[in-house]
């Protein structure tokens, strides 16, 4: 029954609720001194995918997946690599298609389901490096995608993946759609749906794309309806959502792994907490502190202390 008590206990007091937790470590935190070497690899479609090496000299690695219109120079990617260097370990922290500041060459592009390149990244690294064990991070959307993976192809992963902790995880994706369009949340939504304009006006040059009334598009949803599904090979969102939430195959989980999600995430519906998989898997951990808004845990936000660091490096060392 892996349902774990958090030692998250609170955030500071100048972080009182959720937004706050979420979006000051987001904007203002330091950016933590992690310097990357760039490798670009080619998928089997033809396309690419950047990844930023920062090593050790380890041979454990920890592969991070970062969140929607994310990218690896991120704040959190960052301090999570940070981490991950102190405790000894090699950092593989992979941009997906798009994100890592150019466009990629197909008019796909990522989703929330897209575990082949993932599944590329790992096998990459097992092949160039000798790494007897891989740990695997992941954050909001790549937290998904890789409850996904190590669900969906639960048969497939490298014997040498040992553990995964995710953080802040929309895993019922069309309840977290639905949470989001609330009008507390349209400064995030507002937010996304201008940076994912910008990279289909980009693709419309190179692509027949119909971006017409754009700006009449107010929901992921509406969003999905009309580019997700169509664009990577969906009915329409209700199926994408149907096919790619990772709620659906936590049973299937046969590494040990941790879901992160504070209970006042503002983009989280009460679906995103399954505590139902946790008592059935013995290989899926659910913890669920009150506070820590998403992808924010910040234990000492002028210190830059962060629980999700301190909580991932822990359970990759084998403390539940």
């Amino acid at each position: 029954m892996p349902l774990l008590p958090s030692t998250f206990s609170k955030s500071p007091r100048y972080l009182f609720n959720g937004h706050l937790q979420t979006i000051l470590p987001s904007t203002f935190r330091r950016m933590p001194p992690v310097t990357y070497s760039r490798e670009r690899i080619i998928t089997p479609d033809h396309d690419f995918l950047d990844l930023d090496w920062s090593k050790v000299n380890s041979d454990s690695l920890v592969v991070l997946s970062h969140g929607l219109e994310g990218d690896t120079h991120r704040p959190y990617m960052k301090g999570m690599v940070q981490a991950m260097n102190q405790a000894g370990w090699d950092a593989l922290a992979w941009n997906f298609r798009s994100c890592s500041g150019e466009p990629n060459h197909l008019l796909r592009s990522y989703h929330m389901g897209a575990v082949e390149d993932l599944d590329l990244v790992v096998r990459h690294a097992l092949t160039s490096g000798s790494y007897k064990t891989v740990y695997l991070v992941g954050f909001s959307m790549g937290g998904n995608l890789t409850l996904n993976y190590l669900g969906q192809w639960a048969d497939k992963v490298p014997a040498r993946v040992a553990r995964a902790a995710v953080f802040s995880v929309p895993c019922h994706m069309k309840s977290a759609c639905l949470q989001l369009a609330k009008p507390a949340n349209r400064i995030y939504m507002k937010r996304f749906l201008r940076s994912l304009h910008e990279k289909l006006k980009e693709k419309a040059q190179r692509f027949d794309l119909d971006l017409t009334d754009y700006e009449k598009i107010t929901t992921f949803e509406e969003f999905d309806d009309r580019y997700t599904a169509p664009m990577h090979g969906f009915e329409n969102a209700a199926d994408y959502y149907e096919r790619c939430s990772s709620v659906a195959h936590l049973h299937r989980i046969k590494v040990p792994t941790l879901l992160v999600n504070a209970q006042n995430d503002p983009f989280l519906s009460k679906e995103c907490f399954p505590v139902e998989q946790a008592r059935q898997n013995p290989n899926f951990y659910l913890e669920m502190p009150e506070d820590g808004g998403h992808v924010g845990f910040s234990e000492n936000f002028w210190k830059g202390l962060y629980y999700s660091e301190r909580r991932a490096v822990s359970f990759l060392r084998g403390t539940a």
